[in-house]
């Protein structure tokens, strides 16, 4: 039985002597480094508080010096040196502040141990022990930016080991002829004020900059995801003009070989594939148009296009539809102008709808953004190409708050970077503001294809 209760007390021991051990590891770590931390500029004061800083440091080596002198009695080679070293450590505190705290405890150590030393050697003399009121202000700094840079622990560590040092002095050690005048019970109660002062601004500053990634996460996110959308968008209105080109090839290679007196077996064969192969890639376009046309496949689609009021499946707008358009846009109390130049030619359909998108977005854009102001629709027709220009002046009324996404100009570039074109839109001197594309009609590189529109004859 004897040995069951030895062995647990060794097994309890043990256990504490491990503890001691990782604590003071915690502590090596936390407090025995000389990294760099220098405190940032402050949002609004700037480079101020370093300057307020630098200046109590300055402070607090001429008032300490003075102050060991004639009310500690010390000479000028004992009191140059605390005093400077306090005044250093909160200067230093600005860049390295875990050792600006052990160089301000230093002092304060030697400090105390050199006053103690002159008030049991000399009488009738009383001062304040174990902190001087210089070095106590010099404490309050260094744990003030220490708090602030550091985490919440080793400020926490810090503060403890002051209060440890300030016991051991006042209470286990003590003095003759001093006055203490509750300077500890002060010491430790602004010491606590200030560790928890700095690092609940440090949280604060941490949240701000928590706030500020998550902000910024937000915002690209919004616009990732409005980007897909828009792009969605453009991919649904594209797989219609494809399902209809696929439609019409799979009818013609049905009615060929009845074009074509006594077909060959070779020719039926190779239309039957061709048309077979078009209703296999309709059917896949359907597949994915669905996917895209509802936000859940399994969901039926609306019987109408919410932004659009348009039904799912009518046909695609083109440059047809633009005199509507225009008046619709008057009709909501804008006054437009429409010049179309060059001979209009029949254009391909991806080149067609986006030419018309890009009209109704931008009208969208002035009726949104610019109440009161006029616009223009100009369309010049290419050999290879339609240049789309809309211009509007500036507003006379002020503009409201509009409950859009500010992303239609995201949509009109898309649209252009994917037929191979251009778009260019921005304010224009007069205050008003233009959106100008250029939209070829066949693929980059393609034979026949201009590069400068300019060199296209109408």
């Amino acid at each position: 039985m004897p040995r069951v209760v030895a062995v647990t007390e060794t097994g309890s021991r043990q256990l504490v002597v491990g503890r001691i051990r990782r604590w003071l590891h915690v502590l090596r770590e936390d407090l025995c480094t000389l990294q760099v931390d220098p405190l940032p500029p402050s949002v609004w004061l700037r480079w101020l508080p370093h300057g307020v800083v630098c200046l109590a440091a300055l402070g607090i080596a001429l008032g300490g010096m003075a102050h060991l002198e004639d009310g500690g009695h010390l000479g000028f080679g004992w009191a140059f040196p605390i005093a400077v070293l306090q005044g250093g450590a909160t200067a230093l505190a600005l860049w390295r502040p875990i050792p600006a705290w052990w160089l301000s405890t230093l002092a304060t150590v030697v400090g105390a141990v050199l006053l103690h030393l002159r008030l049991s050697s000399t009488d009738g003399i009383t001062f304040n022990w174990p902190w001087t009121p210089a070095g106590l202000i010099a404490h309050l700094f260094v744990l003030l930016l220490l708090a602030l840079r550091v985490p919440a622990r080793v400020s926490v560590e810090a503060l403890l080991i002051t209060v440890l040092v300030t016991y051991a002095l006042q209470g286990l050690w003590g003095g003759a002829r001093y006055q203490s005048g509750g300077v500890v019970v002060v010491a430790v109660s602004l010491s606590t004020v200030v560790v928890i002062l700095g690092t609940a601004l440090r949280g604060r500053r941490e949240a701000r900059a928590e706030l500020g990634r998550q902000t910024t996460l937000t915002a690209e996110e919004r616009a990732r995801r409005t980007l897909l959308e828009e792009r969605s968008r453009i991919a649904r209105e594209l797989h219609d003009v494809v399902a209809h080109h696929m439609s019409v090839i799979s009818i013609q290679a049905q009615v060929a070989p009845h074009l074509v007196e006594n077909p060959s077996a070779e020719l039926r064969e190779n239309l039957d594939g061709i048309r077979q192969n078009a209703l296999e890639a309709l059917t896949e376009l359907r597949r994915v148009l669905g996917v895209l046309r509802a936000e859940h496949p399994e969901t039926p689609e609306q019987p109408a296009d919410p932004a659009t009021g348009t039904a799912p499946h009518a046909p695609q707008p083109t440059l047809d539809r633009l005199d509507a358009l225009v008046e619709n846009t008057r009709a909501a109390g804008t006054a437009v102008e429409v010049d179309v130049r060059g001979a209009r030619r029949p254009l391909p359909p991806g080149v067609d709808l986006s030419a018309y998108r890009i009209v109704q977005e931008a009208l969208s854009n002035v009726l949104r953004h610019a109440p009161g102001a006029t616009a223009s629709v100009a369309l010049v027709h290419y050999v290879h190409g339609v240049d789309v220009r809309v211009v509007n002046s500036r507003p006379t009324r002020s503009v409201p708050s509009s409950p859009g996404a500010g992303h239609g100009l995201l949509g009109m570039r898309e649209r252009a970077a994917m037929l191979g074109g251009t778009l260019r839109a921005g304010p224009r001197p007069d205050g008003g503001y233009e959106v100008a594309a250029y939209l070829p009609t066949a693929p980059p590189g393609a034979p026949g294809q201009l590069t400068d529109p300019k060199d296209d004859t109408a």
